[in-house]
């Protein structure tokens, strides 16, 4: 019997599933692709050859106050190997430029001190100036209207400085399309209130606002022109394996660069659909399952692949929890799933309530399939999440089979959920 190996925090699980019963193994080309050049070589490579701008150290030349912005402690951002580099190029240009490195949170909780030394290393963190976002922060600066008509509302930081750059990761993103590029700025350092207009239900219940799409993508088309107003000058974007190794770097231009990087992606991570009566699927291992609101990303590819009314097996740590209150607030209180969906589609854009883009997708893939989680996550909050909880595969497989009604039901594996396109 074949065996299969998932990402489960920082550790894997395994299961073996009889062959008959296995319709597919639906994994990405990247995770076996191996670049002729080391991780530091790449980004190097990347920052030599930018597309579409000048090389970042020729951007910061006069440049006095420059700000890059990283990613939070729920993305896997290589950044101990991507923002010395960067420090290092505006320092090229201009080594008496103050730099600010902005952590954009979007709307999740603060990046802890712990977090930031695991994510730059304890040198970054001791010598450079470092600032949290804070999407509620009443000294936010709005740059006016959205094409949607949402108000663009971002940190002042970003507003305020000379030079404005990013660092940042391409992934598979299950409403905006990609990860990466454009989202430094909307949702990562913009204000509450931008962040929930562009997520709202019109434009999540969109059929381009899906996984791997960017044409036609209200969501994006915000993004992107959130960038260009505010004047996003450069990025530093890296592809990642499943070992959260660097294995392609771009540079350049918010939009040009990332194109690029969004078509190596696709071109490594494009499945077809296997339609089968269960799915196990997961976030990936650390950092992106360490709640259950961010491994709605990984069902989401089950949700793809798996037969009308079969069962979703997502496997995620959550050792942090639920990891959104009003997304847990939202399932613990109403019970009945149509109801809440006519709910959030009756809902204004302007008067979308946090996490409510993300109770959308999860409810929509509720209604479709079961629920089995896999967590260290108290079985009460699981069940509050209208999922069944388990604790090992083989018991999630059990009861997946009595709820199917076939013990030889077929079996889809998804070892790395927000990894893949599933077409």
């Amino acid at each position: 019997m074949p065996v299969i190996q998932f990402p489960y925090g920082k550790e894997t699980l395994s299961i073996d599933i009889p062959q008959e019963r296995l319709s597919a193994v639906l994994t990405s080309e990247m995770h076996d692709y191996k670049p002729e050049l080391s991780q530091e070589e790449l980004v190097c490579q990347a920052l030599e050859h930018p597309i579409g701008t000048p090389k970042l150290s020729v951007m910061a030349e006069g440049k006095k106050k420059v700000v890059v912005i990283a990613s939070d402690h729920t993305r896997p951002v290589p950044s101990k190997i991507i923002m010395p580099q960067m420090l290092a190029e505006i320092r090229k240009g201009n080594p008496d430029a103050d730099i600010t490195i902005l952590i954009s949170t979007g709307c999740h909780r603060e990046t802890t001190k712990e977090e930031l030394i695991n994510k730059f290393g304890p040198e970054i963190v001791e010598k450079e100036k470092i600032v949290v976002h804070d999407c509620d922060d009443p000294t936010q600066v709005s740059l006016g209207k959205l094409p949607s008509g949402g108000e663009l509302i971002i940190d002042r930081l970003a507003v305020e400085t000379d030079l404005l750059v990013a660092e940042g990761f391409i992934e598979p993103h299950f409403f905006a399309g990609f990860s990466g590029g454009r989202k430094s700025i909307l949702p990562g350092i913009a204000s509450r209130k931008t962040v929930i207009y562009n997520h709202n239900a019109e434009f999540i219940a969109s059929d381009r606002a899906r996984t791997g799409i960017v044409d036609g993508n209200p969501i994006h088309i915000d993004m992107l022109y959130a960038a260009r107003a505010a004047h996003l000058a450069f990025i530093c974007n890296v592809v990642i394996n499943s070992d959260k190794e660097v294995i392609y770097a771009v540079s350049g231009d918010v939009d040009q660069a990332h194109i690029a990087g969004r078509e190596f992606l696709s071109s490594k991570c494009k499945v077809d659909a296997v339609m089968s009566d269960i799915v196990i699927s997961t976030n990936g291992g650390y950092p992106l399952d360490q709640n259950i609101y961010q491994a709605v990303k990984g069902m989401t590819a089950a949700e793809a692949t798996v037969k009308e009314g079969g069962v979703i097996i997502m496997m995620a740590k959550s050792n942090d929890g639920h990891g959104g209150a009003e997304f847990y607030k939202t399932f613990k209180e109403e019970k009945d799933l149509k109801r809440m969906m006519a709910t959030f589609l009756a809902t204004p854009k302007d008067q979308t309530r946090i996490d409510q883009w993300q109770s959308q997708i999860f409810a929509r893939l509720l209604m479709r399939a079961t629920v089995i989680y896999i967590s260290d996550a108290p079985d009460d909050m699981v069940s509050d999440l209208h999922m069944i909880p388990a604790h090992s595969l083989e018991e999630a497989l059990k009861k997946a089979e009595e709820i199917v009604g076939n013990p030889n039901a077929s079996i889809c594996a998804i070892p790395d959920g927000v990894s893949v396109i599933v077409i």
